[in-house]
Formats: structure tokens, C-alpha cells, sequence
């Protein structure tokens, strides 16, 4: 089962129908998609760790008992303690350490799941409504335009396309809400926190994803690396997102036998 959406050209008029694929009606499934996103973030992470020997590379040993003084080890030919955690230079208590478990798991069904979940919430106002975007001067929910779109390289096109669609509010929305980021993050090459806005899904190498990787909160990713954590930043499902009419037959070739029933949306 599947259900005919529009067809936009490049001035926002209606050239034809396409029929969305079967997993755009998947019922949405919000644990799934925060646990899957959170899997792959995790997956982003680096182990760290201490060298082993940090702050034990000294010949100190104690003085014992008898001495008036505390135990510790202290360097020889002085009193001045060494390798314990409370001394100068000494060993840390409790070091970071490579083998700590920092990534969860997810199995590979569960985040096929989530990821069609997250897919099928592109394709419900109210869920994308209530993500913060803004989608009242959209043509349709999900939008999707001719391949034409993916050819444009300069970002003055993409911006006039996405007037012409009902899509640069939300554009402007992101624009509006950058911010300086609180705390140290600023001196890490991360100063500014830009809220998520449009997700471009379109062809492998299209060439609209420099034209539009300058736009504040656009993102641009093919149909083929389209995964739950572009879908759904945050875990949160609903994000506004743009499809090409190749993005969309590429994803009806990936999620091709993947059987959805869902009673709430017939």
C-alpha cells in the first residue's frame, strides 16, 4: 500500500505524481528511534585513556614507621612525597581508561526499524510540527521536487527553490536562533550552536549539497547514507525534510520487502 504525492519543479508548480514507497506509512516507534540514536552517537566516540605509567616513573619508596611522618612513598634524598595520587605529580586516583564501555549496541534489525520509523514521521505534519519546525507555508508534507534540484550549484538557486516551496521559514527560523555556545566549547572550535532545520535527501554526488551546506541548519545526505540520527536529531522523530523523485525511488529500492502494517494509518 502506498498513497500519490506531488511532484514540484523548480518554481514550486506541480509537474506529476509519485508514489511514496510502503515504509513512509511505518508506524512511529519513538523508543526505537532514541535508543538507535543514541547507539550511533556513541559509535562516534574515541577511547581515551592515561599511559599506564603516569606519574609512577620515580624510584620513591617509604620511609615505613618510626618516623613521625605519614607512610607514603617519598623521593629518596628528600622528604617530598611521589607516586601516590595526593602527591605532586603523582599517579590519578582514578584515571580514564580505554577498555570502559563508552558505545551501546543496537541490533541491526532494530535500527532498520528505527530508521524507517523515523522515515515514516517525515511524512506527518503534526509530528513535524511539534519538532519546532515551521511548515504552515508548505506546499505538502513531505515535499518532494524533480531531480532538476540536485544540479543546482549556486546557493541563491537553492534558496529561490525553497521560497518557492513554503521551506525558507524554516530556513530563517535556524538563522534566527544561532547562539554563542556557554561554556569552554567556544575555545574548541565549536562556538556557535545552529538549530536542525531542512534535510535535503537527494542522489549520490548531487551536486546541491555544496550549494547548500552554507544554509543555516540545512543538511544534505543521499538516500543511499540516509540513517536515524539525520532523520531524527536528538532521537526526536518529525524533521523537515526534502526529498528528490531519485532520493525517493533509491529508498523504495533499499526498504524493498520490508512488510508495514499499521492500523492507525490506513
Amino acid at each position: 500500500m502506498s498513497y500519490e504525492v506531488n511532484v514540484y519543479d523548480l518554481e514550486g508548480n506541480v509537474v506529476g505524481t509519485l508514489h511514496l514507497p510502503t515504509v513512509f506509512l511505518a508506524p512511529i516507534r519513538r523508543d526505537i528511534i532514541r535508543r538507535a540514536v543514541h547507539a550511533l552517537l556513541t559509535s562516534r566516540l574515541q577511547p581515551k585513556g592515561t599511559d599506564p605509567l603516569a606519574g609512577k616513573r620515580t624510584t620513591a619508596v617509604s620511609w615505613g614507621v618510626g618516623h613521625g611522618v605519614a607512610r607514603v612513598p617519598r623521593i629518596k634524598g628528600s622528604s617530598r612525597a611521589a607516586f601516590v595520587p595526593q602527591a605532586v605529580g603523582g599517579r590519578k586516583a582514578h584515571p580514564p581508561r580505554t577498555d570502559k564501555k563508552i558505545k551501546e549496541y543496537i541490533n541491526e534489525k532494530e535500527k532498520r526499524l528505527a530508521t524507517i520509523s523515523a522515515l515514516a514521521a517525515t511524512a506527518i505534519p503534526e509530528i513535524i510540527k511539534a519538532r519546532g519546525h515551521r511548515v504552515d507555508s508548505v506546499k505538502q508534507i513531505p515535499p518532494v521536487i524533480v531531480d532538476d534540484f540536485e544540479k543546482l550549484t549556486k546557493s541563491r538557486d537553492v534558496r529561490k527553490t525553497l521560497m518557492a516551496l513554503g521551506l525558507w521559514e524554516d530556513v530563517e527560523r535556524a538563522a534566527k536562533n544561532k547562539r554563542v555556545r556557554a561554556g569552554k566549547g567556544k575555545m574548541r572550535g565549536r562556538k556557535y550552536k545552529v538549530p536542525k532545520s531542512l534535510l535535503i535527501v537527494a542522489s549520490e554526488g548531487a551536486e546541491v549539497a555544496l550549494a547548500a551546506r552554507g544554509l543555516p541548519g540545512v543538511d544534505v545526505t543521499s538516500a543511499r547514507l540516509l540513517n536515524v540520527v539525520d532523520l531524527a536529531p536528538g532521537g526526536v522523530p518529525g524533521r523537515l525534510t526534502l526529498y528528490t523523485v531519485s532520493a525517493v525511488n533509491e529508498l523504495a529500492k533499499r526498504f524493498e520487502g520490508v512488510e508495514i502494517w499499521n492500523p492507525l494509518r490506513l
